[in-house]
Formats: C-alpha cells, sequence, structure tokens
C-alpha cells in the first residue's frame, strides 16, 4: 500500500462523529473537522474507496487546510448536504465549502439520477490572511493501488490506475509525487479558491462536468434546496432535527435504483478495538420499509412507488423460496464477505470487512416489515400492480407457513437460530396487514387463512414469550432474558403500551438495559444502539408518560454530533458515537420518535398503523 503523508497526518478524525456527510445519492464522502476528506468510494456506496484514511492511516485523503493551528465551526449550507466549514487561525479566516456535485439542473426528485462523480472544495478568504496546505493523496482499490499523476492538455492533472480514472481542476500550482499532488497557497479575504476531482473509469466514455467549480457547487446547493422545498409535508415538533434526518435518508438513497443503504461505511466498529465490524454499504429490506414509514412522517411519500417497484425486482418470482433479506443497491443477491487484511482498521478495529454474509440469514420479521410500509403508504400506492400484488401474497403465505420456524432474529445473530419474540410479532404484523391489504391483493390472497394464522401467532406470542420469573416478555420464546426489540410490540400495534404486561416490559428495559437515555439491546451489549434509544421514547410517549419521552428524547438530540449526524451506537460512558456512520436506522428512529411525541401533544394515542 502507498504511504502517502501529509503535513497533519495526525489529524485524521479521532471519533466518527468528527466527519461531515456529503452525497449525490449515488456515492458518499466523509470529511473530518481537520479538514480531510477521509473516505470516498465511487462511482457506488459499496465501491472500493478512492480516499479511505478511515479505516488505514496509510489508505489515501484529501486535506486541505491553513497551516497554522485554527478553530473550527461547521455546518450544512441551508436545506443541504452541502458542508461550510469556517477554519480561523491567529491571522485570519477561511470558509471551506465541500459538496459532491449533482448534475446541472437537476432539481427535485431528479437529483441523484445522473451525477458527474466530482468532488467539490472552494476555499473562500472571510478575514486576514490564511495560508492553506492542500494534499490530493488517493490509494485506490481500498489502499492497494498508488496512482501516478501527468497534466493534460488543457492542464487538468490526471491519473489512472487499476480502474479508477481521476481528473483534479484547479489554478493552484500543485507538485506530484509519490502519488500525492502537494500545493500551498494563500488566501485573502474576499478570494475564492476552486478545486474540482472527478472521478472516471479510464476505459469509459464518460462525459466530464461541463461547467466551472463555482457554477457547479450553485448548481449543487440549488439542487438540494429544490427537494428540500418539495418535502416540507412535516410541521410537527422538533421540525429542525427531523427534517435534517430526512436529508440524511436521502443522502444514502442510491437514487437511480432507490434503494436506501443501511449506512455510508463499513467496518466501522460497534467496540473500538473488537471485531464486531460490518459492511453496510447494502440495502436491507428492514432498513427501507422502515425508512418509507419515516419519510411518510418527514417528507413526503412521493418515493413509495418506487421502493416496491425496486423490491419487486431484486426479489425476482419467489416461487416459495426463502425471503432474501439484504441486496445490493441495484439488487444484487450474492453479497459474500470478505477481509481487506491489509488495512489496520478504525482506530485498530480488525477485521476490516466488505460484503456482508448476512443475506443468506432467514430473519422473519422482514417480513412484516415490508407488509407493514405498504399498508401505511396504501393511499400513496393505489391500485398495485401484478408484481407489487405478487410480492405481497407471497410474503404473507411465508408468515403463515414460517412462523414457527426459528431465525437469526432482527440483530443478526451469528450462529444458533433462535424463536425470537420480535420475529413473531414481526410476522403477526405480516398477517395483520396483509388481511387490511386483501382487497386489493387479486384473487391469490388468502384473508381468511392469514387472519386465522395471524390468531394463531397473536396466542403463541401471549403465552411464550411471558416469562413469569420475571415478569416481563422476553426476548425469545422460553427464555427469561430482556431484548430491546421487544418495545416494537406496541409500536406495530400488537398490543398497547398501556397494557400491564407492556408497561412491565417498558419498565424493566429502562431499569437493566437503559443508561440514561440510551438503550442497550440486551444485557452485556456493549454501548447503547440508537434506534432502541428511540423507541423507548415512542414507546412511552404511547403510554402517556409524555414528559419521560420528551426528557429522554432531547438527552438524544445532546448526543448527536454538531451536524446531528447520528451513527449505529452510542458509548454511555463517553458519549462516543460507534459503528457505521451516518446509520439510516438511528435517523429512521429520531423521525418516529419525534412524531410520536407530536401525536402524544395532540392526544392521539396510537402505535404507527397509520
Amino acid at each position: 500500500m502507498g504511504g502517502g503523508s501529509d503535513v497533519r497526518d495526525g489529524d485524521a478524525a479521532t471519533t466518527v462523529a468528527d466527519y461531515g456527510f456529503l452525497s449525490d445519492c449515488q456515492s458518499a464522502a466523509l470529511i473530518s473537522t481537520r479538514g480531510s476528506i477521509d473516505w470516498w468510494c465511487v462511482p457506488r456506496f459499496d465501491s472500493p474507496s478512492i480516499f479511505g484514511r478511515l479505516l488505514d492511516p496509510a489508505a489515501g485523503h484529501w486535506a486541505l487546510a491553513p497551516v497554522e493551528e485554527f478553530t473550527v465551526t461547521r455546518d450544512y449550507v441551508g436545506d443541504s448536504l452541502v458542508l461550510r466549514t469556517q477554519m480561523r487561525t491567529a491571522n485570519g479566516g477561511v470558509a471551506v465549502t465541500d459538496a459532491l456535485s449533482l448534475a446541472p439542473g437537476a432539481r427535485g426528485h431528479e437529483i441523484g439520477m445522473h451525477v458527474p462523480h466530482t468532488l467539490l472544495r472552494t476555499v473562500e478568504g472571510v478575514q486576514g490572511e490564511v495560508e492553506c496546505d492542500v494534499v490530493v493523496a488517493p490509494r485506490l482499490e481500498y489502499g492497494l493501488t498508488l496512482p501516478r499523476w501527468g497534466r493534460s492538455d488543457d492542464g487538468s492533472w490526471t491519473c489512472r490506475a487499476g480502474p479508477v480514472g481521476l481528473q483534479m481542476h484547479t489554478d493552484v500550482p500543485l507538485d506530484p509525487g509519490g502519488g500525492d499532488l502537494r500545493g500551498r497557497f494563500s488566501v485573502r479575504a474576499g478570494d475564492q479558491v476552486a478545486f474540482r476531482l472527478a472521478y472516471a473509469p479510464p476505459y469509459d466514455d464518460v462525459e466530464p462536468l461541463r461547467i466551472d467549480s463555482a457554477e457547479a457547487l450553485e448548481e449543487t446547493i440549488r439542487g438540494w434546496q429544490s427537494w428540500s422545498d418539495q418535502h416540507q409535508r412535516y410541521q410537527g415538533r422538533y421540525r429542525t432535527q427531523v427534517h435534517r434526518s430526512a436529508l440524511v435518508l436521502q443522502g444514502l438513497t442510491y437514487q437511480p435504483s432507490g434503494a436506501i443503504v443501511a449506512a455510508a461505511t463499513t467496518s466501522l466498529p460497534e467496540e473500538l478495538g473488537g471485531t464486531l465490524n460490518w459492511d453496510y454499504r447494502f440495502a436491507w429490506l428492514r432498513d427501507i420499509s422502515l425508512a418509507m414509514q419515516a419519510l411518510w412522517v418527514a417528507a413526503c411519500p412521493d418515493e413509495a412507488n418506487r421502493f416496491f417497484d425496486w423490491v419487486a425486482g431484486a426479489m425476482g418470482q419467489l416461487g416459495g423460496a426463502p425471503l432474501q433479506i439484504m441486496y445490493g443497491v441495484t439488487g444484487e443477491r450474492d453479497l459474500t464477505e470478505h477481509s481487506l487484511d491489509h488495512l489496520a482498521g478504525y482506530r485498530d478495529s480488525r477485521p476490516v470487512r466488505v460484503g456482508n454474509d448476512a443475506w443468506r440469514q432467514r430473519q422473519l420479521d422482514v417480513l412484516g416489515e415490508v407488509l407493514f410500509a405498504a399498508d401505511l403508504l396504501r393511499d400513496q400506492l393505489g391500485e398495485l400492480d401484478e408484481p407489487t400484488r405478487e410480492l405481497l401474497v407471497s410474503l404473507a403465505d411465508q408468515a403463515a407457513a414460517d412462523w414457527t420456524r426459528p431465525d437469526a432474529g432482527m440483530w443478526e445473530a451469528r450462529g444458533t437460530e433462535r424463536h425470537y419474540t420480535s420475529s413473531k410479532v414481526m410476522c403477526w404484523v405480516a398477517l395483520d396487514r396483509a388481511v387490511r391489504l386483501a382487497d386489493r391483493l387479486g384473487p391469490r390472497a388468502r384473508p381468511a387463512e392469514w387472519a386465522r394464522a395471524r390468531d394463531e401467532v397473536h396466542a403463541a406470542v401471549l403465552e411464550q414469550a411471558w416469562c413469569e420469573e420475571i415478569g416481563t416478555f422476553a426476548g425469545a420464546f422460553g427464555s427469561d432474558r430482556l431484548d430491546a426489540s421487544l418495545l416494537l410490540i406496541p409500536l406495530v400495534g400488537f398490543l398497547p403500551a398501556a397494557d400491564p404486561r407492556m408497561l412491565a416490559t417498558i419498565d424493566a428495559i429502562r431499569d437493566q438495559l437503559a443508561d440514561g437515555a440510551l438503550i442497550r439491546r440486551w444485557k452485556g451489549d456493549t454501548a447503547g444502539f440508537t434506534i432502541s434509544s428511540f423507541w423507548m421514547v415512542e414507546c412511552l410517549a404511547l403510554a402517556g408518560r409524555v414528559e419521560e419521552a420528551t426528557a429522554s428524547f432531547e438527552q438524544l438530540l445532546d448526543l448527536a454530533g454538531d451536524l446531528g449526524l447520528y451513527a449505529e451506537e452510542i458509548d454511555p460512558g463517553s458519549g462516543e458515537q460507534l459503528g457505521n456512520y451516518p446509520q439510516a436506522f438511528s435517523h429512521i428512529g429520531l423521525v418516529n420518535a419525534a412524531w410520536q411525541l407530536t401525536r402524544a401533544g395532540e392526544g392521539i394515542g396510537r402505535g404507527r398503523t397509520g
């Protein structure tokens, strides 16, 4: 691996929350508070990295920052995923604006459909005079390939290495060496210095970006703002945070297909130095279904038909085969996992994994999540087409046939399958919503059979998930251990939150699994799981304990990074964010919890049932 360095090699971000998130709705980049792009996978979220210092100090980055020591404040520009970072030194200040370029003229739902795969960085002098360093150090294919730079006829810098081509446009003089481009320049108040780094496969005829950096940046801001202007449906509590989360979910969407990735990264650890490091750059049906529910609350439900078209296309004809729970962003089935042993891992957390073998698992809760979303979005979906009817009928039939089987559960346990309570509850949801949708599902619908199976599941959960020894529901049939997934029971309408059995379970989880507002998934879990913490807020609100719910929600808001972004987990002791980032699941949880608090304030005491 190439060993490129810069004057700020020690400035790689020390925590996940140090990173800002950029997206063009096909790929993502992460920028540290020190002005370094340490992650960029292009042209897709799951492509090999161009910059990968997030996972190894020598795996590539793009540093752009003052030479002198500086302080930082940053925020997104308006309602966009364009990041503006103010850097102040003893002698002045600059503002660095970073974006992944959208296509010129793209507006509303068209953003991200076609993109130039280009990083834009603009340095603007704000005060005094500031000397800045720039180091562009790509290390291609997860750090395996060192590029060689040369000048092209138009004066830009170009490189090709393996399957990747890059082109750098700037007026700043740069010097090549060791796979890097390096330069130093001064910026006075009112000056602007622009950089544009474009990706293009060397053997493809890719149309370059035809406008200059300043115009491309303005077009990108306008594109995001146009999307935001069309997604102002939510008028409830915590509107700012809900709208930011909706933008994050859109940023995690692979727009050509409509699939939503679970997170923008791979192998950020659940525990520092541990081995629970997974690749989340794929589309889980669970996450997308829940995201559709959150977007129904937070933005607009126009994406519903695209989602079900994508799911039906990815699955093909099930023909009685078990439901695959995740896919690549264009429907790839084989996501076989392997380790990148040449990478040190985030803060020495190994292994670094690419691919995710969870695609082989049976996870019965997904059946319920997809049918839940279909029922919630029934008005937006209108008359269902034949592939969607076939999909929903097949899922209901699987729930009726397979609910008695063990599975890996929604936490994707690798090992022995069990009869997880949440999986049974979600099979009940699948059957219950299928009955409600039966008049739209065509001649193959079997509402009477589904209703009988639904009632059997309900009775089995009440009998076999209840543990007399601990006086609560348990995480699995025959178990005496709590699990945060039990919080789904009132959220999907299986039982009211005020049911004495559910209240006992909520209080036991708060007593045994909570650290402040953070809720661990099970006893001994290494950190608080962000979405389960938001689930607790929902449950408390539904139980009429609105003051408790509000206090917990606001504690969770305080644990977000300065940009309002969440990873998968949060360490209760340090408040440090852990796991892949930004995490769709976590932002979904925020949206739904804010909505539940709004409904509680309006005196509406229902779960997320429409």
